[in-house]
């Protein structure tokens, strides 16, 4: 092979492996939804995934964007928000915790919470559903604590 033949190719694989790596940065985690995967779906673990807020208004002056009923969040678990970006969890009874659904490892939308964890699907990555810390996968902080109000059976962030 002469010297420009091999030139051609080794520029050839080397540009590939560049849009490759490109394509792999712009894929990320992949947070883009299928279309027409719109929709509540529940699981047997005591979790869910939420993604249209309640049809129901929000009553009283809250004022944050309504997320959903409380029954949308089981307790020992949790629901997870997707357009607002938002996990709630409710590991006792009547106790409301929100978290941001970004994990922390690479920037993906977490998937489920199930067995007492808020889990990404991307890479593996768990956390506590009591406190949002890590408690396994590659994820190197905990997830960020939202403020969320019940009034009645609505959460609402803020």
């Amino acid at each position: 092979m002469s010297d420009l033949n091999r030139r051609t190719v080794l520029r050839g694989v080397a540009a590939t492996g560049a849009i490759g790596a490109v394509g792999s940065l712009l894929a990320g985690c992949g947070s883009e939804e299928e279309p027409g995967s719109g929709g509540s779906t529940g699981d047997s673990t005591g979790g869910s995934t939420a993604e249209e807020p309640s049809e129901s208004p929000t009553e009283g002056g809250g004022g944050g964007e309504a997320l959903g009923a409380t029954s949308d969040v089981p307790v020992g678990g949790g629901a997870v928000f997707k357009d607002q970006e938002i996990v709630v969890t409710q590991p006792t009874a009547g106790d409301f915790l929100a978290f941001s659904a970004i994990c922390t490892h690479q920037g993906c939308v977490v998937e489920e919470v199930a067995d007492g964890t808020i889990n990404c699907g991307c890479h593996g990555s768990k956390y506590s559903i009591e406190d949002g810390s890590v408690v396994g996968g590659p994820a190197p902080e905990p997830l960020a604590e939202e403020k969320v109000t019940v009034e009645g059976d609505q959460i609402t962030l803020g």
